[in-house]
């Protein structure tokens, strides 16, 4: 059922600062010389043919490698100009052929640019959200114990059948008494009916809110199934393993969760009051087409928020993994 268990939730991105990797990097390229030669911030970090690629590019990757430790900065400074180095190559050889002035290259960087400064704008927005209080994470740990303190990792069969509405209705009275995957399988086989199955294990973040509640009220042997307009959705339960996160060790995910889902509805907000205020007139082909209602465009650009562990061994929480399961990174 890999509809039903999937998701694509949409995202702002964000810049993440590192104040004390740029200062080790800053302090490893000033380091280059004796007292007396000191060089200013802006300095060269390599010289490519008559192009060159300062230290402020290298610092500007390096903001993008989140948890990066002071005493790696030195080794993956090196990797990330090597990896600028061979990017200049490519832009001076693309430039000598022209290709910047290629009508999609031009068109891309000009939807580069307006992602930039858009992202720039809801940043400066998100800047006067508060981080949530020790209440607030206490608050959503307790309303969410699929994802904590009942959490459970999940051996799932899921099920994508073709079927039309008379083999729909059928198979949804004959589905929940059937005892395992085998068995649908095989039924469907015999009756003739396409379908595509697959097993996996699956932990609450990579679940969608929706079908992680209905799962949680389930046990082993059980089956979850959905109608859609082409067919059925079926999982069943084989395995349900308990694998709690302690409300200590999920504190800080939940606070980066808090925050930054915060950030990302004072944003929406922002950008629904300025529709509101602009003059929008729809032309052409578009003039004619169903505006999405607001209520489902809020909708979709919800996340799921979810937990997971960042080894099995332990129940200390990732943020940057929380993170990237809850679509926000």
């Amino acid at each position: 059922m890999t509809s039903a268990l999937s998701t694509r939730p949409t995202r702002l991105s964000r810049l993440v600062l590192v104040p004390t990797v740029l200062a080790c990097a800053a302090l490893l390229a000033a380091c280059g010389g004796g007292d007396g030669d000191k060089k200013p911030a802006t300095q060269v970090a390599a010289k490519v043919n008559s192009g060159e690629i300062s230290v402020h590019q290298v610092n500007q990757v390096l903001q993008r490698q989140p948890g990066l430790k002071p005493e790696q900065v030195q080794a993956v400074s090196r990797r990330v100009l090597d990896g600028l180095v061979d990017q200049e190559l490519a832009i001076q050889q693309a430039t000598e052929q022209k290709l910047d002035r290629d009508p999609r290259v031009v068109s891309a960087i000009e939807a580069a640019k307006r992602d930039i400064i858009a992202r720039a704008y809801a940043d400066k927005i998100a800047e006067s959200v508060s981080a949530p209080t020790p209440e607030e994470v206490k608050a959503y740990y307790d309303s969410k114990p699929e994802l904590f303190s009942k959490r459970r990792i999940y051996a799932l069969q899921e099920f994508n059948i073709e079927a039309n509405a008379e083999q729909k209705a059928a198979l949804q009275s004959k589905i929940p008494g059937l005892r395992n995957g085998e068995e649908l399988a095989s039924a469907l086989k015999n009756a003739g009916i396409r379908f595509g199955a697959r097993a996996v294990t699956q932990a609450p973040e990579n679940i969608p809110m929706g079908a992680l509640a209905e799962l949680a009220k389930i046990g082993e042997g059980q089956w979850l199934v959905k109608a859609g307009p082409a067919g059925l959705s079926a999982v069943f339960v084989a395995g349900a393993k308990p694998a709690p996160v302690t409300e200590e060790a999920a504190k800080k995910a939940i606070e980066q969760f808090l925050l930054t889902d915060r950030k990302r509805k004072l944003v929406s907000d922002s950008i629904k009051k300025l529709r509101e205020s602009a003059k929008i007139e729809y032309v052409g082909t578009f003039a004619n087409a169903a505006p999405v209602p607001a209520e489902a465009a809020s909708a979709a650009a919800e996340v799921t928020p979810t937990v997971a562990p960042t080894a099995p061994a332990s129940d200390a929480l990732d943020a940057a993994t929380l993170q990237k399961g809850l679509g926000l990174k």
